[in-house]
This record gives C-alpha cells, structure tokens and sequence, in this order.
C-alpha cells in the first residue's frame, strides 16, 4: 500500500447526504424536510427566539432506513432544527436563537402542520444517498499533526499533487463525515464532535449570509448540542 492509499484509509468517513426536491413528499414520519418541521411531541410547537419572535423550522432529520448514521445517533429517531431570522454567527449552545429537537421515541409524536409566514425557505422533501468516502477539508482541526507532516511531504517531492483533488469533501447537507467549513476549522470543546451540516441551498432559498453552512457538534458524554456557522 502506497503513502496516499494509507492516508486516505486513515482520514476516510462515510457519510449520508441530503438532496433537496426531485421526488413527491408522502409526508411520512420517516421524511425528511428542509424549509419544513411536522413532527412534534403533543406539547411542543415553534419555538421562539431570544427577542420573542417564531423561529423559522429549518430541518426534519429522520433516521429509518438511512444508509449511515454515526454511532452518536444510533438511538435517535428525528431531530428537528429551528432557527432565529438573527441566527447566531458563532459558536452557541442549544437555545440561543437557534433549538434543536432530539427524539429517541416515537411514541408521542405527533404530526402538526404549523407555518411561520415569514420563513424565507423554500421547502422541500429530502433524498439521500451514501458517501463511502468523506475527507476533512484541509482547514479542518481534526487532521492528525503526522498525517499533515506526511501530506506536505508528499506534495513537496510532488508524489500528491494536490491534497485538495485528492482527498475530497461531500458539500452540501450531511450527517456524519466531515464539516465543510469554508473558513478556518474550529475545536468545539472536549468529548463534542461534529455530527451534521446544513447548507446553503439555492432551490430552497437557502443562503447562509454567502454560501456558508449550519454546523452541529454533540458532547458524547452529555448529550448536548452546539451550534457554528461560517461563510465564504
């Protein structure tokens, strides 16, 4: 096995990815949605921001029957995402502008079909796909100090000739592998580690301030959430 080869077994995540549209809704309990949240618990509805005002739903996650799902969610069945107008642009814990649902039963879910008129997503069900291969940017924190060493080394002697075309990272909305941060990578804190990434969307309206992405770490100690966000 060649230095590359070893390098990509090292790095290599799976991932699922989301695509947006090209299919009817069946506006299932196991659908997942953009621009659209109906699955709540018998008491929850939107919530609210820091200034009163009805979060815009962002995303419905539901995990049956996804090609991969990261071991820090194998007992999760949805997560629902909402986010304030005033969204948050840097790292922020679960509540403050931005609340993510997770449930681990289905048991009190319930369908509501609840709007906030001034969303400014387009909705849209979601398809998905596996990745067999998902490799951090190069900007991303999480590459191993060696693995650096190793790869400037091989692109000096001009082995590897660039780590960009050939260690690729799946953009877009994903749960698992690695973030695309288009800026430089961030630590989330000890035991967290990324778990998924909305996107700018263009069919959905989506544009996060210019091309940017949603990031979502898990503590896998405490269960907690946090939040980033960057841009181009």
């Amino acid at each position: 096995m060649n230095e590359i080869q070893n390098i990509r077994e090292l790095l290599a995540k799976k991932a699922t990815a989301f695509i947006a549209g090209g299919f009817k809704p069946t506006n299932s309990v196991n659908e997942s949605w953009i621009g659209r949240v109906y699955l709540y618990n018998e008491d929850e509805e939107i919530p609210k921001d820091n200034n009163g005002k009805l979060m815009i739903p962002l995303f419905q996650l539901c995990f049956e029957n996804l090609p991969y799902v990261p071991e820090i969610l194998k007992e999760t069945k949805i997560i629902t995402v909402f986010i304030s107008e005033d969204y948050p642009m840097d790292l922020n814990k679960n509540g403050n502008n931005w609340v993510l649902r997770e449930y681990k039963s289905r048991d009190r879910i319930v369908f509501k079909d609840l709007k906030n008129e001034s969303s400014f997503i387009n909705p849209f069900p979601l398809s998905n796909k596996l990745i067999d291969e998902d490799f951090p940017v190069w900007e991303d924190l999480n590459i191993p100090d060696d693995i650096i060493d190793k790869i400037n080394e091989l692109e000096d002697s001009g082995e590897l000739d660039s780590y960009h075309y050939s260690f690729e990272n799946s953009h877009g909305h994903k749960i698992g592998g690695y973030a695309s941060y288009c800026q430089s990578g961030i630590y989330y804190g000890e035991d967290y580690e990324f778990v998924f990434q909305i996107s700018s969307d263009q069919k959905a309206h989506l544009n996060i301030i210019d091309s940017g992405n949603f990031y979502f770490a898990k503590n896998s100690k405490t269960g907690e959430w946090l939040y980033y966000c960057d841009f181009y």
